[in-house]
């Protein structure tokens, strides 16, 4: 025959003293206060979520008016009175619920019974849910609220207080009850745990207060469930699988939990919400930790899936979890819907809202930020070199030249150097800051000018061609050399390479004023040998046409066609060096004017 005896935990341990109730000192601070020193008001209103400590707090409050041994406004819970309102029994205590006596006529006798005398100082009237009151009750208990009998104290409570009509909340001292913090919570677990011998996993307290959400009730509640039960059936395995699934973009990983967690029971609308509330969880964690009612262990082990996912990811994933529970109390196949949820939030790549757009952008910039050095927690620090560039910090050498500000094109030799040296793991370091040339008004530095200094190799001429030399060069000679390329040195003379043989027989009257410019930059004689380059002699798009067209000879420099001349081709051919004739082309008949 089973134990008739057997009190719930939650019923067991409910409090019995102010100082009892966990999480609410500013409620049980004034109410101490007030039956301390006699200045308790006629009418109260508790408002707060379920299981927070409303009613339990109203018959404390009963006990203190009616025991003789209050100390400090605190009830001694040891005299007749105190025992007789923990029991339920007493004479000067009358509680109503208002979601079942909701009518006028309840009210009606509730304020005939009020003028009635009562055995103890007080008579306390505790209606529970009293938001659920008929406009005609509530305006019924109106006048008695206001001015009660002198022995008379109202204590409604209320999950709602926003529908409780403003003429009661306006006649009463509104007390707002809060849900507990995650540590107030876990202490609660523990000692009832402890105090009631319960011989539980350690991940009973994990569960009791993840899915206690605030509510002490509601977490005793679910550790009596434990407790009977003598394991945990925990569905936080299947949550952070889902997590994981979709931290790691994979879809198939999250339709095998999905199936598991169906083949094991779950409901797919139970397993949806709670799949929101463990993402909640992560999303405060990251944001405000202290908001999180769970245990320390509960707390990093979201924070970390949280931090894994992003915040781009984790708010995506809130809302479109969070809509799709709406759409699955409609959808033919809720399972279905859930499915396809969890696809577009494992594949953002299938998936053209915006915020997956913006979940995308926020990977990548995840991704290049950790390719490169770290910045300081400031943010103040220098961007991190783009993955192309060598970091002049990690190789030991000095920083990369900036371009010239004249804004010319870095040399094709230049940047076919440049492709070449990123690509190559071996390449020496770059070289340092070429001195600018003494048409841009500086003097180049002293290390490199004078007698003693050295010949330049063939990078530092590459990187000084690209950069300042090309630049200073006008006219014909920056026309015709822009187009080639050093390919090699030795013994203070530069082989420099230009497309074609025509290009390198005319670049070749222009070969003294590029010596002069570069001995200007680097303070040394260098000879140049030109030759034509094996790479791009058979490219149609390097021809000297091709090339000189982007930056055309000043007009000054051209010279008139002999007057002797009658073909348009061979005068074109004189007007422009380096032009050359492609066999084949002819021209083609005008036509009719349009």
């Amino acid at each position: 025959m089973a134990d008739q005896s057997y009190q719930s935990l939650y019923r067991r341990y409910r409090p019995q003293r102010f100082s009892e109730v966990k999480g609410q000192d500013h409620v049980t601070r004034a109410l101490r206060n007030a039956a301390r020193d006699g200045r308790v008001a006629h009418a109260y209103l508790f408002s707060g979520p379920r299981g927070t400590g409303k009613t339990s707090t109203a018959r404390i409050l009963a006990k203190v008016l009616n025991c003789p041994n209050q100390r400090d406004g605190e009830p001694c819970g040891t005299c007749d009175s105190c025992v007789q309102v923990a029991l339920g029994a007493s004479f000067d205590v009358h509680e109503l619920d208002a979601a079942s006596n909701n009518g006028v006529e309840a009210m009606r006798d509730l304020v005939a019974r009020a003028a009635l005398g009562t055995p103890g100082r007080w008579k306390v009237y505790i209606v529970d849910e009293v938001h659920m009151l008929s406009t005609a009750a509530s305006n019924a208990l109106l006048k008695t609220l206001e001015e009660p009998p002198g022995h008379v104290v109202f204590v409604l409570a209320t999950t709602d207080p926003q529908r409780v009509i403003p003429t009661i909340r306006s006649r009463t001292q509104h007390f707002e009850f809060r849900l507990l913090s995650g540590a107030a919570m876990t202490d609660l677990v523990r000692h009832v745990q402890d105090d009631a011998g319960l011989d539980l996993p350690s991940e009973a307290v994990d569960l009791a207060v993840r899915r206690g959400s605030g509510s002490a009730r509601d977490a005793l509640s679910v550790l009596d469930q434990i407790s009977a039960a003598g394991t945990v059936d925990d569905g936080v395995a299947v949550l952070d699988e889902l997590v994981q699934a979709i931290t790691e973009r994979d879809a198939g990983r999250a339709l095998v939990a999905v199936a598991e967690a169906c083949d094991a029971g779950w409901d797919v609308q139970r397993l949806a919400a709670d799949l929101v509330e463990h993402l909640r969880w992560g999303f405060l964690a990251t944001m405000a930790p202290k908001l999180v009612p769970l245990t320390d262990d509960a707390r990093e082990r979201v924070d970390e899936q949280a931090r894994r996912l992003g915040p781009a990811a984790l708010v995506r994933s809130i809302e479109v979890v969070g809509q799709t529970l709406v759409d699955m109390r409609d959808a033919l196949d809720p399972r279905a819907t859930l499915e396809v949820a969890l696809v577009r939030l494992a594949r953002p790549d299938a998936d053209h809202s915006p915020a997956a757009l913006l979940e995308r952008i926020e990977g990548l910039e995840r991704r290049l930020s950790s390719g490169g050095p770290s910045t300081p927690a400031g943010g103040g620090g220098p961007a991190p070199p783009p993955p192309s560039e060598p970091d002049p910090s990690a190789s030991g050498g000095a920083p990369a030249a900036k371009p010239s500000d004249s804004g010319t094109k870095a040399a094709l030799g230049a940047i076919r150097q440049q492709g070449r040296t990123s690509g190559d793991p071996a390449a020496a370091p770059p070289a340092p800051p070429p001195a600018p040339s003494p048409d841009a008004g500086g003097a180049p530095p002293a290390a490199t000018t004078g007698p003693g200094a050295s010949q330049p190799d063939r990078d530092e001429l590459v990187k000084a061609w690209g950069d300042t030399v090309l630049s200073s060069l006008k006219g014909r000679p920056r026309a015709r050399f822009r187009a080639g390329r050093f390919v090699a040195t030795q013994d203070g003379v530069a082989t420099f390479a230009l497309p074609d043989e025509i290009h390198r027989s005319y670049s070749e009257e222009c070969r003294v004023d590029v010596e002069a410019a570069l001995r200007a930059h680097f303070g040394v004689p260098i000879r140049l040998r030109l030759v034509v380059d094996d790479e791009v002699a058979d490219s149609p798009s390097s021809t000297a046409a091709q090339t000189v067209a982007d930056d055309p000879p000043d007009p000054a420099e051209l010279t008139d066609a002999p007057p002797g001349s009658s073909s348009v081709e061979a005068r074109l051919m004189q007007t422009f060096p380096g032009a050359r004739e492609v066999p084949g082309m002819t021209a083609a008949p005008p036509g009719p004017e349009r």
